[in-house]
């Protein structure tokens, strides 16, 4: 890689290192990463289905009370490192790549939890010193160590980046080159059924008896080959504009007959 390349990529990883605490402009998520650095590398049709497949990894992760979810921006950075060492080091097989990177995905998330802890650990003395500093109502103080606090979540992204970064092509590619098939297909099935779980934990706490209809009709279209994402988009919409629709009309029905909750879905449900 340039040194150009290699500073970029370390940008990206600030940036995604950083989100995963502000959560503001979506730089931590598999698909934004993964594409950033696709794009800043040469390799931006990879980065998107790298980013795309970790994407739908990523859907289940969420921190619910003190349980902390893998590190997304550690999972997706360091993925998009490995698979374009791999593509620029001439790995014969594109596809292979790609699995290779989806499966180390996840271990790569659970040791990011480990820096995320050392982070935070460190960031303990910085919120007494931003208390004195409010003490003393020194406002400005208080905003250079919280962003101080935030910049050292990126740096435990940036730092493994740009080590990453030097490993030579060459031995990413001979790594993935010497993986036995057995190995190698057994790594993209994790994958995907890693994907696949993820998609589960979302529809686990999406799901209720008024949207499982259009769970069931959404899987229905997008197994019809002839309709393309942008029908499939088309279709999504005029179907949330007519919900939206009959949702408004039933709200201000305000006669008699069965009850009126506001989702008329719902309420034709209940009737049974």
């Amino acid at each position: 890689m340039s040194i150009i390349t290699i500073l970029l990529i370390v940008l990206v990883a600030l940036l995604a290192g950083m989100e995963g605490v502000l959560d503001e402009f979506q730089f931590h998520q598999p698909l934004v990463a993964c594409t950033l650095i696709g794009i800043v590398s040469g390799h931006m049709k990879e980065g998107i289905i790298l980013g795309g497949s970790l994407q739908m990894m990523a859907l289940g992760w969420a921190n619910v009370g003190a349980a902390i979810a893998p590190d997304a921006a550690l999972a997706s950075v360091a993925s998009a490192i490995i698979m374009v060492l791999g593509l620029q080091g001439g790995a014969t097989d594109v596809n292979n790549a790609i699995s290779t990177s989806i499966a180390v995905a996840v271990p790569l998330s659970v040791a990011g939890l480990f820096l995320t802890m050392i982070c935070r650990t460190i960031a303990i003395p910085m919120v007494h010193f931003m208390d004195a500093a409010a003490e003393k109502g020194n406002i400005r103080m208080m905003e250079v160590w919280q962003m101080l606090a935030i910049l050292l979540q990126g740096v435990r992204i940036a730092i493994p980046a740009a080590a990453l970064c030097v490993v030579s092509p060459g031995v990413v590619t001979d790594v993935l080159n010497q993986m036995p098939s057995w190995l190698s297909g057994g790594m993209a099935v994790g994958g995907g059924m890693v994907a696949a779980v993820g998609y589960a934990m979302v529809i686990n706490m999406m799901a209720t008896k008024e949207t499982w209809p259009f769970f069931a009709l959404g899987f229905v279209l997008a197994a019809l080959n002839q309709l393309t994402l942008i029908a499939l988009g088309v279709i999504g919409v005029v179907i949330a504009l007519i919900y939206l629709g009959l949702k408004e009309h039933g709200g201000s029905n305000n006669g008699g007959g069965s009850s009126n909750t506001g989702d008329p879905l719902g309420d034709i449900l209940n009737d049974y």
